[in-house]
């Protein structure tokens, strides 16, 4: 129609971090400054963090946290550019190590309120048990982007192809070769101009990514009961 915006609105994050530095930290501050050129970022710190504690809560209170930030953080926006009746912004699940984990917990719990989940540095493998947590992807339903160091022990790339090929979510791996947990090359002059070069890669990824989940069209809405 003459005069309609078919110009999909820009994408929000609801940011996590991992299990052993808060969203302040100088990864979490550079990354949540790459994903804001894309839309608008909320970063989230859980409980035991806002608590001054190390070690992390339990999954259930995890989760719990992941999903009440997201509804608190799209009850804001959502209320600040809400661009018309019926078109709130599309929200992604970002997370580092254990808070890509959470947002795929927080996601199959709640599909309806994301559009898809990023994960820099998924934690496929338990740290203390090598347990492989798959069980959480397999039930994923909304799609997935997994930004996965070739050097991080949490993560072999073959176990997450493995994983992969039994997964019914839609989902993208992205290797960085040479790449750490945190997606880090190395610390020298040479490799901190590689890692510049990586991070904008990334970036081009994750935009890529964001335009093949709003061009997905949503699951249908359940019919409405017949009206006797």
């Amino acid at each position: 129609m003459a005069g309609s915006d078919t110009t999909p609105p820009r994408p929000a994050f609801l940011f996590a971090p991992g299990a052993g530095a808060p969203s302040s930290s100088p990864w979490m501050r550079g990354w949540t400054a790459r994903l804001a050129t894309l839309g608008p970022v909320t970063t989230l710190d859980y409980p035991y963090t806002l608590a001054g504690r190390k070690a992390p809560d339990r999954q259930p209170i995890l989760e719990q946290a992941h999903l009440q930030a997201l509804r608190d953080a799209r009850a804001l926006r959502d209320a600040q550019t809400l661009p018309g009746p019926g078109k709130p912004l599309p929200w992604f699940l970002a997370g580092k190590s254990m808070g890509g984990r959470i947002g795929c917990h927080a996601a199959v719990a709640a599909p309806e309120l994301v559009r898809g989940v990023i994960c820099f540095g998924y934690p496929l493998v338990a740290g203390g048990t090598g347990k492989v947590r798959d069980e959480v992807l397999l039930a994923l339903r909304v799609p997935a982007l997994f930004l996965q160091g070739t050097r991080d022990p949490l993560c072999p790339i073959a176990a997450l192809r493995a994983v992969s090929a039994r997964m019914t979510a839609p989902h993208d791996i992205v290797e960085i070769p040479g790449g750490n947990h945190s997606l880090e090359l190395g610390r020298s002059a040479a490799k901190a101009t590689a890692q510049t070069a990586s991070d904008e890669r990334l970036l081009t990824e994750i935009r890529a990514f964001i335009e093949r989940c709003l061009r997905r069209a949503l699951p249908a809405a359940p019919p409405s009961p017949a009206v006797t």
